[in-house]
């Protein structure tokens, strides 16, 4: 599809620059959108804009075709100018912490659950207002080019001590799902003309435990894998001293009673309708800082 031009929301974000390499390769024209200024990026192919400064300042053209890979959360200030540009298709981004931290023990994470729910909601009236096809991409825990803020902070919590603490056996299952195949799923949502009006929870080619998880990240970063159990009292210890360090200050205890909680999804739908194939989890040295 050459020629067509696709806007794309949170541009330089993981998933954004693994979106962008998908439409280039696609041939598709892109206007990248971001908060940070984007110095001397631009290319052929692919145009930067600063939000709000050249949004505000610069005539947009059209643009029919959008993907929005910043936070579902923020989307609902931008319907205004999505309108404006002449929007016909929007993916979007959301995620999967809708449902697992509906009933966490921690007030943010509930907030946040119900600031998706929101969000999407929100998104799908405006979009069946103003007649705009839509569809919903929901990964799970996303990893990949060493950027993400779930594999690396545990990689980098292992390099700091050379241990990996766990909550009971931490036989809680999982599903990480790398940005490259999130970003794939986007561009085919995109371009599937009978994708619309749908929702797709988008998890990993492979299911293991949050133990295993953490062991293959050991064996990635070439370590003798150190596991030991810690009471929880003790974890409430830990987290409240992790937290004065920038790269743990998300760190929460409800994210370590997760630790031996499922947090698996079916993607078959986003196999039937995207083609959706994710790879296994199998750690490259790229895929960590």
């Amino acid at each position: 599809m050459p020629d067509i031009t696709v806007g794309v929301l949170g541009a330089s974000s993981l998933v954004g620059r693994c979106v962008l390499a998908g439409l280039v390769r696609d041939h598709f024209k892109v206007i990248a959108f971001s908060r940070q200024r984007q110095r001397d990026a631009d290319t052929e192919a692919v145009k930067w804009r600063l939000i709000p400064e050249d949004v505000l300042s610069e005539p947009m053209p059209p643009i029919a075709l959008w993907i929005c890979v910043a936070p579902v959360i923020a989307l609902a200030a931008h319907f205004a100018w999505l309108q404006a540009c002449g929007a016909r298709k929007v993916v979007a981004l959301s995620s999967t912490s809708r449902f697992t931290k509906g009933h966490s023990c921690d007030p943010q994470e509930r907030r946040l659950a119900s600031q998706l729910q929101d969000a999407e909601d929100r998104f799908e009236v405006w979009a069946q207002e103003h007649g705009v096809h839509w569809a919903i991409l929901r990964p799970t825990l996303i990893y990949g080019l060493g950027q993400d803020k779930n594999i690396t902070r545990i990689a980098g919590l292992i390099r700091r001590f050379g241990f990996f603490p766990l909550l009971g056996h931490g036989v809680g299952l999982r599903q990480p799902v790398h940005a490259e195949d999130v970003a794939l799923a986007c561009v085919r949502a995109l371009q599937s003309p009978q994708v619309c009006h749908h929702c797709y929870d988008l998890s990993g080619g492979e299911v293991l435990s949050y133990r295993e998880m953490v062991t293959r990240i050991f064996a990635t970063l070439g370590r003798r894998p150190r596991l030991f159990r810690v009471p929880l009292w003790l974890f409430r210890i830990a987290v409240a001293l992790l937290q004065w360090f920038p790269r743990y200050r998300h760190w929460s205890v409800a994210m370590v009673e997760r630790m031996n909680q499922d947090l698996v999804f079916d993607h078959a739908q986003a196999t039937r309708d995207l083609g959706f194939v994710p790879r296994l989890f199998s750690l490259s040295k790229q895929d960590l800082p």
